[in-house]
């Protein structure tokens, strides 16, 4: 669990949080993705609010810009057909709150993100990938972003995944659930208490 939190946690610096502007962005994906970046600057850099507020608005903006619910399912696998209707609902009920509280705990004291939108690429209908980079510093290297945007409903497109260096935040969330299972007989309920006690940490 440490890991995927480390590795959620180098993610969260590259800020796919945009300022409210009543939720409303452009539907082109590379469009999309350059005006959340030139947003997420506002919010993290005005130290008029307190943490608390700063943290509110990121999540209540999160809840709106990314897909949670289809990361709750693929980072679940195939143990999502296993599991009752009701244990399905608690399910997505824990993943959203362990994801609003694993990236605002992260975010709040990270300002000033310089990050480049290079280039878009049309996957597929469903998805297109934008191409970033967060450029490097003296003390920290440049770092390569892919923005997997999912554009199923080309009116609202969705971030459902970041590739850092080609390294997948999503997979690597879910190789780190199916880790807990694996290691608790396959029984949900250890993976429900190893999310609860990150949030209520």
């Amino acid at each position: 669990m440490k890991r995927a939190l480390s590795f959620a946690g180098i993610v969260l610096l590259i800020l796919f949080f945009p300022q409210n502007k009543g939720f409303s962005y452009s539907t082109d994906p590379k469009q999309f993705i350059s005006e959340i970046i030139d947003d997420a600057k506002i919010i993290l850099n005005n130290k008029n609010d307190s943490k608390k507020i700063r943290a509110k608005k990121l999540s209540d903006i999160a809840l709106k810009t990314v897909d949670i619910k289809g990361l709750s399912y693929y980072t679940l696998g195939s143990k999502r057909k296993e599991l009752s209707e009701d244990e399905l609902k608690k399910y997505e009920r824990i993943f959203k709150d362990y994801f609003i509280k694993s990236f605002t705990s992260r975010l709040i004291d990270y300002s000033d993100p310089k990050i480049d939108v290079l280039s878009s690429e049309e996957v597929n209908a469903k998805y297109t990938i934008v191409k970033t980079v967060l450029l490097g510093t003296d003390k920290k290297p440049e770092v390569k972003i892919d923005w997997r945007v999912y554009t199923k409903n080309p009116d609202n497109p969705l971030i459902r995944d970041l590739l850092i260096e080609g390294l997948s935040l999503a997979r690597t969330q879910k190789e780190e659930f199916a880790s807990i299972l694996s290691s608790n007989n396959n029984d949900i309920n250890a993976l429900f208490k190893k999310l609860e006690e990150f949030i209520n940490n």
